[in-house]
């Protein structure tokens, strides 16, 4: 069933966070940074950590996971109307993590350590910062 751009427009408007428009992607991609990095403290290392490492430590299928996940919130910065040198960073930046930890154990420590996703966060936060003011948030409170 094929949905119509104003179709999807109605129905985005009666789920909160689901629209277009800028702070509702932002809201959206900073949680599903937060899912993918930040989703719990280790005990004794004090360091957060992610689906994308737990998820990468499954041989293969992890990294493919973990890459569309990092995928999407390259599509979301698209969607943004980000230059095309800011959304070739993003890929890269998945690319490189994606690459990476795909191999073997080195891989997995790589995860840990390389945090794509929350690259990705920081340009897609200068961006909005830069051209939708109105989206900047402090503590999770919109500022205007």
């Amino acid at each position: 069933m094929a949905v119509s751009p104003n179709q999807f427009d109605r129905y985005a408007e009666a789920i909160p966070g689901l629209g277009r428009d800028p702070a509702a992607v932002r809201r959206r991609i900073e949680a599903a940074e937060a899912l993918l990095e930040r989703m719990f403290v280790v005990p004794g290392l004090n360091r957060p950590v992610g689906l994308d490492s737990i998820v990468g430590l499954v041989p293969v299928i992890g990294d493919v996971i973990t890459a569309a996940m990092g995928a999407w919130l390259v599509w979301e910065a698209r969607n943004l109307g980000m230059s095309k040198f800011q959304l070739a960073r993003m890929a890269g930046n998945v690319g490189v993590d994606t690459l990476l930890g795909a191999v073997p154990l080195v891989g997995d420590v790589f995860d840990f350590a390389f945090r794509s996703n929350t690259r990705n966060l920081r340009i897609i936060r200068r961006h909005l910062d830069r051209h939708h003011p109105a989206t900047a948030t402090i503590d999770g409170e919109v500022v205007r």
